[in-house]
């Protein structure tokens, strides 16, 4: 199995298989856990336009000329999303399983060319310009690298160590490009999603610290050699040492947060967006929810992500087979992950970086990319329920048919 084409094989007996085209069931056969989950991503989408139209009508207006600019693009790239969302809910799991290595290469090659022809925002060069749209190559990537990830792990002791090395490698060097960028934050979060998965598909131990290890020293080094980063850290510690410096965003999203009390200022009367927080629609769009929303507001958003995390762990315990676990798992991990991670940055809790806050941030990469996972993970559900396949052979597997399957193998590339 090791030699050949380097992607890896996926022994056919643990694709998934379902009819071409569509779904095969009605809604009315879905499992409770995917009904629940579709509901909770449309409430976790319209809570991101009220709360982004709040976030952004002043800015709009001050830099525009019209309060409701970024909320009128933000509806267009939502509902493309969510045309994306109803096709991977649609679309065989096993067919996005074999986009995923061709869409990790071909999204490392973008990434590659943010560092030749990106443009520069900030001192980062993280965006590609094509027209009128701006692509985010690390952010679109997400979704197919939780998808390759599932391939390779799953399937860890029956391939080749060619295909592991190549796999593990092109990994690496994508994870190198976006510390190139700089973007330590995104970078950080891909490589402990990929370890993640690696842990609970139960991979070595030992070699799973070994590489948590590289991971630490290489995040160190690159904050030694960048200086921006570096002073990020510094005013982390201490935000209040130089207030209208290096630590007055910090400053600003705390004080944003302290404001809220504990029922919020109400809905659309922060100050603190009035020219005072930057970034406010992306990046410190947390700050401006918990002051409008108070200590109350921020709990409800903190209780909504444990039950999403919770139904999506619920479904990653039900899937029948180790790829559609690692699936669900990884697209679990990387819609709360990321929003933990982001409510830490505008709480202080962690150094600021330049993560989105899942559908809920402005920016069309970040939405297409967190509701394409979303599908993904509502497929993980309706596939380990069984609906996946005609209904004459859905609760029986011929017994040949998986004894044969170690012998024929479905190339994921």
């Amino acid at each position: 199995m090791g030699d050949g084409f380097p992607f890896p094989l996926v022994p056919a007996s643990l694709t998934p298989r379902v009819r071409s085209g569509a779904t095969g069931f009605t809604w009315e056969q879905w499992p409770a856990e995917a009904r629940l989950l579709l509901g909770m991503v449309a409430i976790w989408s319209l809570a991101g336009l009220v709360i982004l139209s709040s976030a952004s009508w002043w800015v709009a207006e001050r830099e525009m000329g019209d309060a409701a600019f970024y909320l009128k693009r933000q509806a267009i790239w939502m509902l493309a999303s969510w045309i994306l969302l109803w096709l991977s809910i649609r679309t065989q799991l096993r067919r996005w399983l074999r986009l995923a290595a061709p869409a990790v290469l071909i999204g490392g090659l973008l990434i590659a060319a943010t560092l030749v022809a990106g443009s520069t925002v900030n001192g980062a060069s993280r965006w590609l310009v094509v027209g009128p749209v701006q692509i985010q190559p690390s952010e679109l990537i997400k979704p197919f690298i939780v998808l390759q990830g599932a391939s390779l792990f799953a399937h860890w002791n029956r391939i080749g160590n060619d295909q592991k090395l190549v796999w593990l490698g092109i990994f690496s060097v994508i994870l190198v490009l976006i510390l190139r960028q700089p973007n330590l934050s995104t970078a950080a979060l891909t490589g402990l999603l990929l370890w993640l998965m690696a842990l609970a598909a139960g991979l070595p131990l030992l070699g799973l610290l070994a590489t948590a290890a590289a991971g630490g020293v290489t995040g160190v080094v690159s904050i030694l050699m960048n200086n921006y980063q570096r002073l990020r850290v510094v005013s982390f510690l201490d935000p209040w040492q130089d207030a209208q410096g290096d630590g007055y965003q910090l400053v600003q999203s705390l004080l944003a947060i302290g404001s809220g009390g504990v029922l919020g200022e109400g809905f659309g009367l922060s100050t603190q967006k009035l020219q005072y927080l930057p970034i406010q629609s992306t990046d410190f769009i947390f700050a401006v929810f918990a002051e409008e929303f108070g200590y109350v507001g921020s709990v409800v958003m903190l209780l909504f992500l444990l039950l999403f995390g919770f139904v999506g762990l619920r479904i990653a315990l039900g899937c029948r087979s180790n790829q559609l676990r690692l699936v669900a798992i990884g697209a679990t991990t990387l819609l709360v992950g990321q929003s933990i991670l982001n409510i830490a940055v505008a709480s202080g809790s962690m150094p600021t970086t330049g993560l989105p806050l899942p559908m809920i941030s402005y920016g069309g990469n970040s939405l297409l990319a967190s509701l394409l996972t979303a599908g993904l993970l509502i497929r993980c559900s309706l596939e380990s329920a069984g609906l996946n396949q005609p209904s004459g052979r859905r609760r029986r597997q011929a017994p040949n048919q998986a004894a044969g399957a170690l012998t024929h193998h479905a190339p994921i590339g």
